[in-house]
Parts: structure tokens; C-alpha cells; sequence
């Protein structure tokens, strides 16, 4: 990786608005002189995408959490190859809406998947890429609902479309995750206008810019 390149992740549930904030996020850190890609998981290349497609539709009974890990490892493994790793070996930031821990939230903590085996394919896939910093975007499950029906309408994916049970003890999963790894999570509080947080992610940036 090269000295001036950091590789960021925005992570969180369902509505907290992480693909709007990366936008913003990028836009300020290009302020400071930086050069930043946009991507998300699972996605970033056209293999990435097709097997997005195959994850993200259908009935919620179409995958099991262990199938489905290892989808998530195929597209980030490609994704990773063709758009991360070249990126940050070029001096750019890269900022990801989603990246190795929404897989140890979604397939390991509400879906059961033992954590050394989602690294272990990590390992494979990816040769272990970590990020410099994780975002974790965290907002009350009243509100985050009510952006992800308005974002979604009836059109929910094979994730958002799961019950309020799913969802908590998804949170709860990213909460562990952030408890667990201070040195590379922050917190975000993902209420209030977009601008506001903005400002917040910023600051919990601001060592690596």
C-alpha cells in the first residue's frame, strides 16, 4: 500500500445511510487534496456485480448463511483484485459501503457462522486485506426503518426484507465487532441532517488525513 493511501469502510444495518455518506465522505476528503474512489460490497466489478445480483434477489430461503458466505468471499475476492488493491497501490483512498464486517455481522452473527472461518476465507480470498478504519453507522431501529422503507418501497432485497428480530440481532452483532476492535472501528452517530454526518465521520478520520 502506498504511504498515502488509507482504505476506508463505511458499515452499519439497514437505512443508517451509508452509501449517501460515502459520497459526502469522499467529496470531503478530495477537499484536502486526496484522490478517492467510491465502491461497495457486495459489487465494484462486473463479477462482483453478477454475483450481487444473485445474493441480493430472491426468496430469503434461497441462500443459507454458509452459501452465502462464500458468495461474499467470491465477489470481494474480485473486487479486491481488479479495484481495491490497485487503487491503493496507486496512493488513492478507497472508500467501501460495506467490506469484510457486514459479512461477520449478516453470515456470523445473525447467521451463525463461526468468525476464524469467515477470516479464513478472507484469507483466501483477499489475502487478508484489512481496513485502516471502520465506520460503524449506528442509528435507533425506529428511524433506521423508516429510511430503509423509504428508500426501498416495496422493492426490499433479500436482506432488508427480514424481520425486526434479524435486524436487531444484526446490530447488536456490529455492536460486538466495534467493542471488540477500537483501534480500527469508531462509532457514528448516523442521526441528524447528512451534513452533521458528514462532520462526525470527518472527525473520526482525522489522524489519517
Amino acid at each position: 500500500m502506498a504511504l498515502t493511501a488509507r482504505f476506508i469502510t463505511l458499515e452499519g444495518g439497514e437505512g443508517v445511510g451509508k452509501s449517501t455518506q460515502a459520497e459526502q465522505l469522499a467529496a470531503a476528503i478530495r477537499e484536502r487534496g486526496k484522490r478517492v474512489i467510491v465502491t461497495r460490497e457486495p459489487g465494484g466489478t462486473p463479477g462482483a456485480e453478477a454475483i450481487r445480483a444473485l445474493l441480493m434477489t430472491g426468496a430469503e430461503e434461497r441462500w443459507s448463511a454458509r452459501a452465502e458466505a462464500l458468495l461474499f468471499a467470491a465477489a470481494r475476492s474480485d473486487h479486491v483484485d481488479r479495484v481495491i488493491r490497485p487503487a491503493l497501490e496507486r496512493g488513492d483512498w478507497v472508500i467501501s459501503d460495506r467490506y469484510i464486517d457486514s459479512t461477520r455481522a449478516y453470515q456470523g452473527g445473525a447467521g451463525a457462522i463461526d468468525d476464524a472461518d469467515i477470516f479464513a476465507l478472507h484469507r483466501i480470498a483477499c489475502a487478508g486485506l484489512m481496513p485502516d478504519r471502520t465506520l460503524l453507522m449506528a442509528l435507533g431501529s425506529d428511524e433506521a426503518t423508516r429510511r430503509a422503507t423509504a428508500r426501498d418501497g416495496a422493492r426490499a432485497d433479500r436482506f432488508a426484507a427480514r424481520g425486526l428480530d434479524y435486524h436487531a440481532g444484526l446490530n447488536a452483532a456490529f455492536a460486538r465487532l466495534a467493542i471488540g476492535e477500537p483501534e480500527r472501528f469508531r462509532s457514528i452517530d448516523a442521526s441528524g441532517s447528512p451534513d452533521v454526518v458528514t462532520a462526525r465521520l470527518v472527525a473520526s478520520i482525522g489522524d489519517l488525513l
